[in-house]
């Protein structure tokens, strides 16, 4: 099947790294491009059960040290490393817009947004300094209670061990730093799992990374899932990350109870969009919609996957997507001209267009909207127009799962406490949006909404705060990422109790 590729022997080939060595193994995963899916990117070596468990016993002696730093010496170290990502950052841009599909501005602030959720990170190594003292005092009301404690107690936070990431391929550097800096903030050897179809410039990333950290304290293992299976089923992983689909997540969860590993969760979610009577509806505001829904052609997990608009407004904000949609170009990320590009995969675009089809054969408008730009037709690509599916039944599909694609369903509605108690029942709980012009009734909806994060007047990845956690309610997850809750997920709290 190779020879039959194009550019095979010219595309980048990126070895495992483990325990500081890269390693090949005779075996390579092709990369293809999404846009020309005879294209192949680039290779990655694959890992067995054997390489997956040498991973495990290099991160496992390397946290001993790594851990035993303080934590304000470990910022410093991961500080120093961040500039060796930097001589490649034009290379890795490139090659992430060719293996993920992404238009390249997209692909850039990837690689900027790892950088930033770096430093953030290691702004918080203070917190992981302070031990919190619970003293004794004799003579206080709590000491004279009958059975008060005559005890004092310090309670401080260690590190896991090691932590395994399997990382997700939409925007696998922004998303790997919500956990990575943090894991190795907090001391942990960290183990990281790129995605199958875009893992070639984040292998690159940290492979520069890791150069300038100690020998098995950050590791990259690509592989099967069967392969790679110690990766997440070793006794000795002290926390395995997650993002991904919520069928994807019950899995992982399976694999990690036998030894209750400690499982952080970022799953699926069906995100609403809440457009109340009283919202701008102008151009600024309606693009920055748009962007929500359609970003990385709706490959996004916290995007407005749906559209509650009260009915007085319901024809203003149809006609004005409409309107923005139609001078949407797709094509391949590489070109100038594309504001969109393709699906990751062939199936993700199938599963959309399904999605529509079925919509479209109950009797729902689907409007397709923007161009497919021809030569991106020819080299048969993931490629699909936006769409927006016009007031669908509550039951189908478009509405009740999450596309993962360009499509969105607009539903209008007359009574947002049905809205609301409808959106706190369902499965997901990822993230949601209210729009109003009046910040402070859409402060008080958006106190109402059962989701881990909601946002204002915006939604989606350019509206997320850095500094708080993020995370999913219900099916959508557990645990938090980012921010200090994020950075102590990292860690196991210690208690040391004294005599009075």
């Amino acid at each position: 099947m190779v020879a039959s590729l194009s550019h095979t022997d010219n595309a980048p080939q990126v070895p495992l790294l483990i325990g500081g060595e890269p390693l090949t193994t005779g075996q390579w995963l092709d990369v293809m491009d999404p846009a020309a899916p005879k294209q192949v990117v680039g290779r990655v070596a694959v890992a067995d059960a054997a390489l997956a468990r040498r991973a495990v016993d290099a991160a496992q002696t390397a946290s001993e040290k790594w851990g035993a730093l303080e934590p304000g010496r470990r910022a410093e170290v991961l500080r120093a490393a961040m500039d060796a990502i930097e001589a490649e950052r034009a290379a890795n841009v490139e090659l992430l817009v060719h293996e993920n599909g992404k238009i390249r501005g997209e692909a850039g602030a990837d690689i900027a947004v790892f950088a930033g959720r770096c430093r953030l990170a290691c702004d918080l190594a203070g917190e992981l300094s302070q031990t919190r003292r619970l003293p004794y005092k004799p003579g206080s009301e709590a000491a004279n209670q009958p059975g008060a404690p005559p005890f004092r107690t310090e309670v401080s936070h260690l590190p896991l061990g090691v932590v395994t990431i399997v990382v997700p391929f939409n925007w696998p550097l922004a998303i790997l730093s919500a956990s990575l800096p943090y894991a190795l903030i907090a001391g942990n050897a960290v183990i990281v799992k790129p995605p199958p179809t875009a893992p070639i410039a984040l292998s690159r990333v940290l492979h520069a990374l890791a150069s300038k950290l100690p020998a098995g304290v950050l590791q990259v293992v690509s592989g099967s899932n069967e392969a790679v299976a110690p990766l997440i089923t070793d006794p000795r992983i002290g926390r395995l990350v997650f993002t991904g689909s919520t069928t994807a997540g019950r899995t992982m969860m399976q694999l990690a109870s036998a030894h209750l590993t400690r499982v952080t969760l970022e799953l699926g979610g069906n995100d609403p969009a809440i457009v109340l009577d009283d919202a701008a509806l102008d151009r600024p505001t309606l693009e920055r919609m748009s962007r929500a829904c359609f970003l990385t052609t709706g490959q996004v997990c916290m995007a407005i996957k749906r559209i509650y608009v009260h009915r007085s407004r319901y024809d203003e904000l149809v006609t004005g997507l409409s309107e923005i949609l139609a001078g949407q170009r797709i094509g391949a990320g590489s070109e100038a001209t594309s504001t969109m590009g393709p699906l990751n995969t062939a199936r993700q675009r199938d599963f959309v267009k399904s999605l529509c089809d079925e919509a479209r054969s109950a009797g729902h408008e689907v409007r397709e909207l923007g161009s497919i730009d021809e030569s991106a037709q020819q080299a048969g690509g993931h490629f699909m127009r936006p769409a927006l599916v016009l007031n669908p039944s509550p039951k189908l599909r478009i509405v009740t799962e999450e596309q993962f694609g360009p499509a969105v369903p607009i539903l209008p509605y007359t009574d947002e406490n049905a809205v609301i108690s409808q959106i706190n029942g369902e499965w997901c709980g990822l993230g949601s949006s209210v729009w109003s012009a009046d910040l402070e009734r859409a402060g008080k909806v958006a106190a109402r909404v059962r989701a881990g994060s909601t946002w204002i007047n915006n939604a989606s990845a350019m509206a997320i705060d850095d500094r708080a956690p993020f995370g999913g309610f219900r099916q959508s997850g557990m645990g938090r990422e980012m921010g200090s809750e994020g950075l102590l997920e990292f860690t196991e709290s210690h208690t040391v109790t004294f005599p009075g």
